[in-house]
């Protein structure tokens, strides 16, 4: 029988697959978490033999909670409806076992959660297009710029520690965000996260 954690923060999905789930003959879902905290909490108390978890999800999102559950056997299966390359890498760092989107048919469902069992990964194949489908239209100076406006500093500190002059900074900057073609700083954070572009 394997064990399943589900966690999900819209009730009416995360009652749906347990249903879904429960009928098979092989699958037992023993725990439900609405959140990412929950879920960590589950897998450590229950020791499952999979956690099958939503990305965004308050608290702790589902990345949060299986990059903190690396240390554990429990495989974990990201079951979400973004199919986004930052996030697609994000997860294949944590470890986790499969990465599968939520317009799937549960049969597909229930037949990844054994291939995974038998110890092989499962990801859905829009990400693998995806994932080698969006380059990064930065220069090498631009990632570097990049990752410091990430990590917080300002134009002044960017500068001092590039060995630049401000203003050569803020054209950097000014290049940045119309490449990305976004409005301000945090927007041009956002997009950069989510394709996996700051690693």
């Amino acid at each position: 029988m394997i064990r399943i954690v589900l966690a999900e923060d819209q009730q009416m999905l995360l009652g749906a697959l347990g249903t879904l789930l429960g009928l098979k003959e092989d699958m037992e879902v023993v725990g439900k978490a609405e959140n990412g905290e929950e879920a960590v909490e589950l897998v450590r108390t229950l020791n499952p033999d999979v956690c099958m978890m939503d990305i965004e999800m308050p608290s702790k999102t589902g990345l949060d909670a299986a990059e903190e559950l690396a240390d554990h056997p429990c495989k974990i299966i990201i079951l979400t409806t973004f199919a986004r390359s930052g996030y697609f890498q994000r997860a294949r760092k944590a470890g986790v076992s499969g990465y599968l989107l939520k317009d799937s048919p549960s049969e597909e469902l229930a037949n990844s959660i054994r291939t995974i069992m038998s110890g092989r990964k499962v990801y859905a194949p829009e990400l693998i297009d995806i994932a080698y489908s969006t380059p990064n239209p930065l220069t090498d100076r631009e990632k570097e710029v990049m990752k410091l406006i990430a990590d917080g500093q300002t134009t002044k500190e960017i500068s001092a520690g590039l060995y630049l002059t401000n203003g050569t900074v803020r054209n950097y900057i000014s290049s940045i965000l119309d490449k990305l073609e976004v409005p301000n700083r945090i927007a041009a954070v956002t997009l950069c996260r989510e394709e996996g572009w700051l690693d």
